[in-house]
């Protein structure tokens, strides 16, 4: 009896294992097949996801491959013609440009300085889609092209902007851009500091470690208190070995504005003491052996040895009279000012926009970039000073400073510089 009892329980138990492994094997199997299931459904989500991305991908791509867009900054004795003439797009699509321009009494004039935007499509023949003219730091107009006619169509834009007069100073510990960088000053601002000064001032060999600047300018910020753009410098010093060189701007005439020193003189010169910012003087004017040709000769300009790239400026205003190859000098500009004075740069990388042959400059405009082209060891600037014909030593020379106040317009200036003077006070005070 008690064997058969046994025999049972050892049946039932065998039933019982047999039981759950049916049911863990049905589980396994339940999970294994949901897991593949999902796999392959994600598999599917992310095939599809790349798929799509590339799709999106592709036509982005198009899109930003169709346009080119650039902001123009005019400059003094620039026309709509001549901007519209640095475009490569065609008569007809620079003759519907002009013609928009001319029905619009609120842009016919151009100012230096004012921006103007430009949206082109590039797809087939290239036609400007769209472009916004600055009118004032608050107000521009928008133009967007109706592709079935042809036409633009004008809307006026106001920018909500709020001008602030900002105040900052630091000693100079490295450079000057990078003293100002530190400040948070706009590029643009350091920029336009070092042109007032460059007609006196060469900022690799006058200014030493701390010296130090002063500078008060305009800042349009919108409503969440971001700086949009910048104006004009009102103030500048800068100390050089406890000597204070500093700069009012002043209206003197109705449209005619200037930078005047203490005693109202321009700080404007003939031509600009070096036509680089930041260059560092590696060959100066007189015989030396030549480092390509390898024999003792004639130097005839200046070298300034700078980063290909850097920004090469008009010493003075003038006609272009030569932006080609000039075998041994590379890509080269030389420069018109008066019946007196031509200046050469030489060794380009390649010409500033709008460069070329009877092209008309200013002083301080950039008319190319420092390169290696031709005879060249580095990157660097040639830079001649022909006088009457003769080529002379540009750091030698001595140029009459410009315009000097008198009568009106000194008392006039005397009392704008006072008005300054108490701004950069009360500005100092706040800080």
């Amino acid at each position: 009896m008690l064997t058969k009892i046994k025999n049972k329980t050892k049946s039932l138990s065998h039933f019982i294992w047999l039981i759950l492994l049916i049911i863990i094997t049905f589980l396994v199997t339940y999970f294994y097949d949901n897991k593949i299931k999902t796999q392959n459904e994600n598999l599917k989500k992310t095939l599809s996801n790349v798929y799509f991305q590339k799709v999106i991908n592709k036509i982005t791509s198009n899109l930003v491959n169709r346009y080119n867009e650039f902001e123009y900054i005019v400059k003094t004795g620039d026309t709509y013609e001549s901007i519209i003439n640095t475009l490569k797009i065609s008569k007809n699509e620079k003759k519907i440009f002009l013609e928009t321009i001319k029905k619009n009494k609120k842009i016919r004039i151009l100012r230096p300085n004012q921006k103007i935007y430009f949206k082109i499509d590039i797809k087939n023949k290239p036609i400007i889609t769209e472009f916004i003219l600055e009118i004032s730091k608050k107000k521009e107009i928008y133009f967007v092209r109706d592709l079935e006619n042809k036409k633009f169509k004008s809307k006026l834009l106001e920018k909500n902007l709020t001008k602030v007069i900002t105040y900052k100073e630091s000693k100079i510990t490295n450079s000057l851009y990078q003293s100002a960088i530190n400040l948070k000053i706009k590029p643009n601002i350091i920029i336009e500091f070092a042109r007032l000064y460059g007609f006196q001032v060469d900022f690799q060999r006058d200014v030493w470690k701390n010296d130090s600047f002063q500078i008060i300018y305009e800042e349009f910020l919108n409503e969440d208190g971001k700086i949009i753009e910048t104006g004009n410098i009102i103030f500048a010093n800068l100390s050089l070995q406890n000597q204070d060189l500093k700069l009012y701007r002043h209206e003197y005439k109705k449209n005619k504005i200037d930078y005047f020193d203490e005693n109202g003189k321009s700080m404007k010169k003939t031509l600009m003491k070096t036509p680089i910012n930041g260059a560092r003087l590696s060959s100066s004017f007189g015989k030396r052996k030549h480092p390509i040709l390898g024999f003792t000769k004639m130097h005839t300009g200046t070298d300034f040895a700078a980063p290909t790239g850097t920004p090469i400026l008009a010493s003075g205003d003038g006609i272009v009279v030569r932006a080609q190859w000039c075998g041994g000098g590379g890509n080269c500009v030389k420069i018109k000012h008066n019946r007196v004075y031509q200046t050469v740069y030489a060794h380009m990388s390649k010409f500033g926009r709008g460069i070329k042959k009877g092209a008309r400059v200013k002083q301080g405009q950039v008319i190319g970039y420092v390169g290696s082209t031709g005879l060249s060891t580095g990157p660097h600037l040639h830079y001649e000073v022909i006088e009457n014909g003769k080529k002379i030593n540009s750091q030698k020379l001595k140029l009459p400073s410009g315009k000097v106040l008198k009568g009106d317009q000194r008392k006039n200036f005397e009392v704008n510089k006072i008005k300054i003077d108490v701004l950069k006070s009360n500005l100092i005070s706040k800080m």
